[in-house]
């Protein structure tokens, strides 16, 4: 007996049940249906993953059409396209839609599919405001010309596919993003570096980390969007490519059990047994979904269940196999990080390929391809299976066809740099003058400076040049033994921040793809000098990474043996007032600090406060207008003073003030070590500036400049850097060694240490004797403290006090 089946929807769910509905019926195993099938969109079944090459030009909307009309007169389907159904009697079993007819029905589907989420921000109705969603916002996307700009927001599938079909037709295209990396559900960070790397080769700007705030419009057509933190982007379109959610809209409208989606069992059955739902708008178990596979498998099981078959659906581990603006993509299942997981990484820099497996307990749970996803199919048939790979891990990496011993290159990253990277940065000497030098004779490292002068100034490109020559020499050259900067690497600190400027790296996933990092994400070791290293070199580029700096650092106060922090506000050059003192002593009553010492830096320490105490009284401390004192910091620490010529009676100069304004320039600057600053106003040193990283004597003449001294486990007289009349001279001088240091020095060695390396002659050329050198150090320290020049505990007091994360299990730093 026939009976009456209506579908509501046409997208590829619906159309894959029709598929299957009309197949069985054709070889006669099927039930007998009269179908009706509503679409609110003016058209049948089309391939909507192929949206994309539409908007780029690369095939046309008929190339897509999975279900013409042709088809659906074929098969018998009664179509009602451009037609919203507005009202379902349930119990009558009636449909009607808006255009005034009724339709009867035995079973009914609900393939609605899915909304796509406009953000309710100011301007988001404004006309050119459109989703990514169907073929109408595809066209209006294709309607834009070369020249035009373009906004999307969202760095997922869709808004990456919009952005590079816009792309190629010539249009502006700025994609922004909130998240840290793009693609952030299908791939990890390394992974979606190499996306964001060929979109930018395709001329599409990236913002990432970037938030959206307002979106600006001229007589009710959109202008621009603006970020919240002030950055404006003109569009003549923008485009909101930031999820769907499922539409349940009818469903809940007649009373069927709605959740996040329609509620569905195993047979895709929904609370009214005589309706069914599938695809992007159903909830199964908790899940809805997103990706064709699963959607895929519901059709399957709903056809068997209409005709009359024992069916379940079962929703599956799925693998993604995409390929996103000419680049192959794939992950599969859990790629998250965890302590009781290892990983195995693969990167080919020269190529932009990068493979990541995790595993757990000897087996696959996790991969992400990038480049070349040929064996993805292999690896996800092992997560499925449980694959034990004990026996093959050492090859697993290279896939099926691994044949046999595989070897790395440490100097990789060396050989794959192109002829025009620099390799010495005093001298402006590139990798090909430095090849051509040793191909016309030069052989080793005295040789190349004599000839070329490369390494020949500071030295710290010493490294990058024998490994050149390595490169060149093959086994005519031996690179000497220096220890790498981790495990992670081959490569030394040295090589690092010189090839961190020499390929314009800067982001912590650009250096580990780049230079071919053995793990994913680093680890706890060179997380912290390559954070460091990036912030240093590229202020306004990169964005400072609370997780990757010791505890310290990240709780903004110094954590002791028995858990509890100590708090130190800053006193410029020493110098205090009763109403801060009053606010010292109430914070320290209020919170029960059982220590209150004072410092050898000339500042008080608040030891014994509570973790959960942070927040409330840094607030106590900020009202009564001190900062942080960076106590816990690789950077500026302390300008210690002696009172000077205004009081003492040998004094020469006004050493406090001086000492004021060298802390106020300098305070908040990172550094590669803790930096300690001293003025004396007179050769009697009773403010010690004679041991401390940067110290000034006060003479009658005007000021002695001396740096790299020390007085820890160390003890060492500064050295002369330069004799100055004035204190501008003083705090120029001071500013640009301070950022030399900055630039060029190791993670973690001292000021006194890097000056015995590079040579205190070199460090005069550049901050005394090169004036528009000096000039340059200066702007450049400038511009990084215009981003970082900040009080840590003001950023930090709105937050709860229950945000910090707890002390339990984190290593303490050694006592400094």
């Amino acid at each position: 007996m026939t009976q009456k089946l209506v579908i509501i929807g046409a997208g590829m769910a619906a159309g894959r049940v029709l598929d299957h509905l009309t197949d069985a019926q054709e070889n006669g195993s099927g039930a007998d249906w009269d179908v009706t099938l509503f679409n609110a969109e003016p058209r049948g079944t089309y391939n909507r993953i192929m949206l994309s090459p539409v908007l780029s030009g690369d095939k046309t909307y008929g190339d897509i059409v999975t279900h013409d009309d042709d088809w659906y007169s074929a098969k018998g389907v009664d179509t009602r396209f451009g037609v919203k159904v507005t009202e379902i009697d349930r119990v009558a079993k009636i449909i009607r839609g808006d255009d005034g007819r009724e339709v009867s029905y035995d079973k009914l589907v609900f393939a609605t599919g899915s909304n796509p989420f406009i953000i309710p921000m100011p301007g988001h109705d404004l006309d050119g405001v459109i989703a990514y969603r169907d073929l109408e916002d595809t066209q209006e996307m294709m309607s834009l010309t070369a020249g035009q700009k373009a906004v999307v927001i969202g760095g997922g599938l869709l808004g990456l596919e919009a952005a590079a079909g816009m792309a190629a037709r010539g249009v502006e295209v700025t994609v922004v993003h909130l998240m840290g990396h793009l693609m952030e559900r299908q791939l990890d960070e390394p992974a979606g570096y190499l996306l964001r790397k060929a979109l930018v080769d395709k001329g599409i700007t990236v913002k990432c980390s970037a938030n959206s705030k307002e979106i600006t419009g001229e007589n009710g057509k959109v202008k621009a969007l603006m970020l919240d933190d002030g950055t404006e982007l003109p569009c003549d379109l923008l485009v909101m490519a930031v999820g769907i959610r499922p539409n349940t809209g009818l469903a809940a409208d007649i009373g069927l059990a709605c959740g996040r989606g329609i509620h569905v069992d195993d047979q895709l059955g929904t609370s009214d047994q005589n309706i069914f739902a599938i695809g992007e708008c159903v909830e199964h178990n908790g899940d809805i979904f997103g990706l064709v596979a699963p959607i895929f498998d519901q059709a399957k099981v709903l056809a068997k269940v209409l005709q009359g078959e024992d069916a379940e659906f079962v929703n599956r581990e799925v693998s993604t196999k995409l390929k996103v603006t000419g680049c192959d993509l794939f992950s599969a299942g859990d790629f998250a990080e965890g302590d009781d997981r290892d990983d195995i990484v693969f990167r080919d820099p020269a190529r932009g390929v990068y493979k990541r497996l995790v595993l757990q307990d000897n087996k696959i749970i996790g991969a992400v391809m990038y480049g070349d996803t040929a064996d993805g199919s292999w690896f996800y048939g092992m997560i499925k299976d449980g694959t034990d790979v004990s026996d093959m891990r050492d090859t697993l990496i290279f896939g099926p066809a691994y044949q046999g011993g595989s070897s790395s290159d440490p100097l990789s990253a060396v050989a794959a740099l192109p002829d025009e990277a620099e390799i010495c940065g005093c001298n402006g000497i590139c990798k090909g003058e430095i090849v051509k030098a040793i191909n016309d004779g030069a052989t080793d490292l005295g040789a190349i400076r004599a000839t070329t002068k490369a390494s020949a100034s500071c030295g710290t490109c010493s490294g990058l040049v024998e490994q050149v020559l390595a490169v060149t020499l093959g086994d005519e050259f031996v690179v000497p033994t220096e220890a790498p900067m981790c495990g992670c690497t081959d490569l030394t600190h040295e090589d690092v921040r010189r090839l961190i400027k020499s390929q314009e790296l800067k982001s912590m996933p650009a250096v580990m793809q780049e230079l071919g990092w053995k793990t994913s994400c680093g680890c706890h070791v060179c997380r912290p000098p390559l954070n460091y290293y990036l912030l240093a070199d590229w202020p306004l580029e990169y964005s400072d990474d609370p997780q990757s700096r010791f505890i310290n650092e990240r709780k903004h106060a110094n954590i002791q043996k028995d858990g509890t922090y100590s708090v130190v506000p800053r006193m410029f050059g020493g110098m205090t007032t009763p109403d801060e003192l009053r606010a010292i002593a109430d914070a320290a009553d209020k919170y029960s600090v059982p220590t209150v010492h004072v410092t050898g830096g000339q500042r008080i320490d608040l030891l014994g406060v509570k973790g959960a105490d942070l927040p409330a009284i840094w607030k106590d401390l900020n009202d009564a207008g001190m900062v942080s004192g960076h106590a816990y910091a690789k950077g500026l620490r302390t300008v210690k003073t002696c009172v000077g010529k205004d009081h003492c009676r040998f004094g020469t100069q006004d050493s406090t003030g001086l000492g004021i304004q060298l802390e106020k320039a300098l305070w908040g600057s990172w550094a590669p070590h803790k930096v300690k600053l001293a003025v004396s106003g007179c050769p009697r040193n009773c403010s010690e500036a004679t041991c401390k990283d940067i110290g000034v004597v006060c003479v009658d003449s005007g000021y002695q400049i001396g740096v790299a001294g020390a007085a820890g486990m160390d003890v060492k007289e500064t050295e002369r850097l330069a004799d100055v009349a004035t204190e501008q001279e003083v705090l120029d001088m001071t500013i640009a060694f301070m950022q030399l240091y900055r630039e060029n020095a190791k993670y973690l060695d001292r000021a006194y240490k890097w000056v015995a390396k590079v040579g205190l002659d070199w460090v005069k050329e550049q901050v005394v004797e090169n004036e528009d050198e000096r000039n340059a150090l200066i702007e450049r320290f400038k511009i990084s403290q215009s981003v970082y020049q900040k009080d840590p505990w003001a950023e930090e007091i709105a937050k709860e006090a229950d945000q910090y994360e707890p002390i339990a299990n984190l290593t303490l730093e050694a006592a400094e």
